[in-house]
């Protein structure tokens, strides 16, 4: 395993895409990150620069596919290798409608097989590592006995690496969102997979908030992965490199970590970029902060208007007391 899965931000649908992973990666250079998820029907029938695109600086850096045709998978992720990510991940643990009406996300838990058929199919066309994300169970399908069964499987065609939701999805009746929270969670279920697999790695997902849950996990799996939080609270990864990493290095503060974003605002800008498309994602920057509140308002009141540009962040700035540190 690499040693960047100690940390990572999970895929989040229409969250996590380009912009957003270039102002996490002003946050730490060490963090893994994960693009949202991409479909092999976008990638395959429309232009996949729009979705597989990015930065440089974002890397280390996963595509994470939903599909669940072999031969159409193996096609994404050749064009995904060929883009220069360094991991593709397949998505078994999305419970939206909209994800199982097309035959992926955790529905697929119910069919290991097929789960290991896209697995060794991406493989045998890439040279970087296929890792799964996916769920301890679905709808009544939850037993552990199953979900061995399904790492056993999907392990068999190449896959070292599941990152693990700990909690169960409800295909029928729940939500998405409440699927993100109505079930348990059982962190023991994930330490017990690695405790009984230790030729794999395994990283831990959901209800991780802190560094300091995250080095707690980290005593009994291999990695850990962080969502909402990160994205609502991203000065959170500030600490992943000197706390998770153990890299010397003094640590940006808000005011720091907003002026280098502000390059890239300029240059996105001028290539045709919303300014929203990019300040919605930094919200949260100062979450925390005197005057957040006003620098939220602003950034929503302002970054949607016709022509909005560098202008607006700097007059949202304005509105907070970033005294050195904060």
């Amino acid at each position: 395993m690499s040693l960047n899965h100690i940390f990572s931000v999970a895929p989040m649908l229409d969250w996590t895409d380009r912009h957003e992973r270039y102002f996490l990666r002003l946050l730490s250079e060490k963090a893994f990150l994960y693009t949202e998820m991409v479909t092999t029907g976008a990638i395959l029938h429309a232009n996949p620069a729009r979705f597989l695109c990015y930065s440089e600086a974002e890397h280390p850096l996963a595509l994470q596919l939903g599909g669940s045709d072999p031969d159409a998978l193996a096609a994404c992720a050749r064009i995904g290798n060929q883009y220069g990510y360094d991991e593709i991940n397949l998505n078994v643990g999305c419970p939206s409608e909209r994800v199982k009406s097309g035959s992926f996300g955790a529905c697929l838990m119910a069919e290991p097989k097929l789960v290991a058929e896209c697995v060794q199919a991406m493989k045998s066309v890439v040279d970087i590592p296929v890792t799964v994300k996916h769920r301890i169970g679905i709808d009544y399908r939850d037993s552990w006995d199953e979900l061995c069964e399904f790492i056993e499987i999907v392990s068999s065609a190449g896959c070292q690496l599941f990152i693990v939701h700990a909690r169960k999805a409800w295909l029928q009746g729940l939500s998405p969102r409440q699927n993100r929270e109505i079930p348990p969670l059982k962190y023991q279920t994930v330490y017990d997979l690695k405790k009984r697999y230790p030729q794999l790695a395994f990283v831990i997902n959901g209800g991780i908030n802190t560094i300091a849950e995250a080095k707690q996990h980290l005593a009994f799996v291999d990695g850990v992965m962080m969502g909402r939080e990160a994205y609502h609270n991203p000065y959170v990864l500030a600490d992943v490199d000197t706390q998770l990493y153990g890299q010397e290095k003094n640590i940006a503060d808000r005011e720091q970590v907003l002026m280098k974003l502000l390059p890239y605002i300029e240059d996105e800008l001028m290539k045709g970029t919303k300014l929203h498309a990019i300040t919605r994602h930094i919200m949260g920057l100062f979450l925390g902060v005197p005057g957040a509140k006003a620098w939220r308002r602003h950034l929503s009141e302002y970054g949607n208007k016709k022509g909005a540009g560098l202008e607006v962040v700097l007059e949202a700035a304005r509105k907070l007391d970033l005294t050195p540190g904060k």
